[in-house]
């Protein structure tokens, strides 16, 4: 039977308050650097999509946080050069530093709607549940601000693992710290190929979140996945 319902983070349980293109451009306007919100979203689109994952395999735990900072300071440093390569800041690490921190504020981040009342529903039903994400370490910290934390029984970071999706591992340790065999296990997430495709190579099954009008249709998936099993041992 499924034990156990994961889910990626942004884009599925939580997501901004506003598109990121509006977020940089307002902010870069202090410090004089003024781009249309739209240029702007559009190169982070593409840099985000391209970056290699935030994934430090030989670093020691400590180290983790300081290298997830400089990974997004390279990625909002390239946003710009490819928005406009003539646009220069004064003092880019301020700017940077200003952005990191309005990231970090759960304020900045609204849950998506009817993601409380589906994990609440879910723990109601006895499933574990847990949240899977590419994210860095600030994503405990939102979650919590966001309400959604006590609803969760793990969170697990490519901090944790050591490894980001699509690798399988980062899937092995949810499960691990749940309890729960991947055979009694669905993901949901917003991405096919991170999302999708990764819970099914490790074992789970998936739901793309594009799929549900709305996240309360998710329990009824919940249903169709435990007769689909009903029926596969009846055969």
């Amino acid at each position: 039977m499924i034990r156990a319902v994961l889910f990626d983070a942004a884009g599925t349980l939580i997501e901004l308050c506003e598109p990121v293109g509006e977020t940089y451009a307002r902010l870069a306007s202090d410090f004089g650097v003024a781009l249309p919100a739209w240029r702007l979203d559009d190169a982070f689109r593409r840099i985000f999509a391209a970056a290699h994952p935030m994934v430090f395999p030989d670093a020691a735990p400590e180290e983790v946080g300081a290298l997830e900072r400089e990974w997004w300071r390279g990625v909002v440093r390239s946003t710009f050069l490819a928005a406009d390569s003539t646009r220069r800041f004064g003092d880019f690490d301020a700017f940077f530093e200003g952005l990191y921190a309005v990231y970090s504020e759960p304020d900045t981040w609204r849950s998506r709607a009817g993601a409380i009342e589906l994990l609440r529903e879910l723990r109601s039903r006895g499933l574990a549940t847990a949240v899977v994400s590419n994210f860095d370490r600030r994503l405990p910290r939102i979650l919590a601000g966001l309400g959604l934390a006590p609803w969760l029984d793990a969170i697990v970071l490519p901090a944790d693992a050591r490894a980001a999706k699509p690798d399988r591992r980062i899937f092995a340790l949810a499960l691990e710290r749940l309890g729960v065999p991947a055979s009694e296990a669905l993901y949901v997430g917003d991405d096919a190929d991170k999302d999708v495709d990764g819970a099914r190579a490790a074992g789970l099954g998936a739901v793309d979140v594009h799929s549900l009008a709305t996240l309360s249709q998710l329990p009824a998936r919940v249903d169709g996945a435990l007769g689909v099993q009903e029926q596969e041992r009846e055969h």
